[in-house]
């Protein structure tokens, strides 16, 4: 177990001196915080796009081809997916550009999103349509709540679940809901993701696997891995308590790349909240984790804990996890709390769960 000490996540520090391009961008944006945005963007376009669109041309053949398609799964999955994947979260809940540039705000969905599998919308459907409206309970379609959360199997139907009949879940969450908004944004993304890689896999089938369909299962598969993390330790007595169905991550590198995502309580508590002001925030509200007894973990992130649930290694967790306020629990006692919350909970209406070893 860890005593909490000084917060090193990443807060805003205004510069002291920004050149001619993000004096012109500065101009555009609605928030001079979001201007790594805009870098990140720029990377990427620069980058992973132009190399995407090399693997279809034909005179690219053989080792070249080969050579161009492990460089671009390293950029998307090693390097960017992270960092892109985020600010795609952050941008959903905050618009980047000004409301007199809102057709710039459909870059990143629209242009950018594909390369790395995020069918255009369904990320903002999903997450700010369903999940966030339904917090993890019931009518969430990618709740835990009746999951064994330290069961492969039960990931692999949780995964499963998602990757072959998502679109369906949320169409019909939309529907009982007469969302009708969000069901035409989400069906229509995700049929013209479907229709432009048929298309393309009869221009370049090798180019299109590469391109755009690995990055789409390998986003879903990464996607699953973090939200079955952050809401893995439900507290049975109020499943709907953001301090007691999520967890938050501090200290940890993952914080500086991925626009602070380890805060996960106070995400879910103040959805809106900018990216920057959650370390601030922590720490001022620290009375109410402890009064809630939050799970908090240093110096890892959601990847590390969905990991270790999988391995049933709770004594990793446990020598993360931060003893907040006068009570101090004993390794055992960190251990066993930690796995108590790990049982599957029953829907109140149904009764229903889905262990698995």
């Amino acid at each position: 177990m860890i005593a909490l000490g000084p917060i090193t996540d990443p807060t805003y520090i205004r510069p002291d001196h920004l050149g001619r391009t993000d004096r012109a961008f500065l101009r555009l944006i609605r928030d001079e915080r979001d201007l790594p945005f805009i870098h990140l963007s720029l990377r990427i376009s620069l980058t992973l796009v132009p190399l995407g669109v090399l693997l279809y041309l034909p005179f690219v053949q053989g080792w070249w081809w080969a050579l161009g398609a492990v460089v671009y799964q390293y950029l998307n999955n090693v390097v960017y997916k992270g960092p892109f994947g985020l600010m795609l979260h952050c941008t959903s809940h905050r618009k980047l550009f000004r409301k007199e540039y809102d057709l710039l705000n459909h870059y990143i969905p629209w242009v950018l999103a594909p390369f790395f599998g995020h069918s255009p919308e369904t990320y903002y459907a999903h997450h700010i349509g369903m999940h966030h409206a339904e917090n993890n309970l019931e009518d969430d379609d990618s709740t835990t709540m009746p999951y064994q959360r330290d069961s492969l199997r039960g990931f692999a139907h949780y995964f499963g679940r998602f990757l072959f009949a998502g679109i369906y879940h949320l169409a019909a969450y939309f529907f009982m809901k007469k969302r009708k908004r969000l069901l035409y944004r989400s069906v229509r993304g995700e049929l013209l993701f479907i229709a432009f890689c048929t298309v393309m896999c009869l221009v370049d089938w090798p180019a299109t696997l590469v391109v755009f369909i690995i990055p789409f299962v390998l986003f879903r598969l990464v996607a699953m891995m973090g939200n079955w993390a952050q809401h893995a330790f439900l507290h049975e007595a109020d499943p709907a308590n953001s301090y007691w169905n999520s967890i938050t991550c501090i200290n940890t590198p993952y914080n500086h790349k991925c626009w602070n995502d380890g805060y996960h309580i106070s995400h879910h508590i103040r959805p809106a909240m900018h990216w920057t002001e959650h370390p601030t925030y922590f720490q001022r509200t620290l009375d109410d984790y402890v009064r809630h007894d939050a799970i908090v973990f240093d110096g890892i992130h959601f990847l590390h804990v969905f990991l270790y649930l999988m391995r049933k290694r709770y004594d990793l967790l446990a020598r993360h996890f931060v003893q907040l306020g006068t009570s101090q629990r004993t390794e055992e006692e960190v251990i066993r709390m930690l796995r108590d919350r790990t049982r599957p909970l029953p829907f109140p209406d149904r009764g229903k769960v889905m262990q698995a070893a």
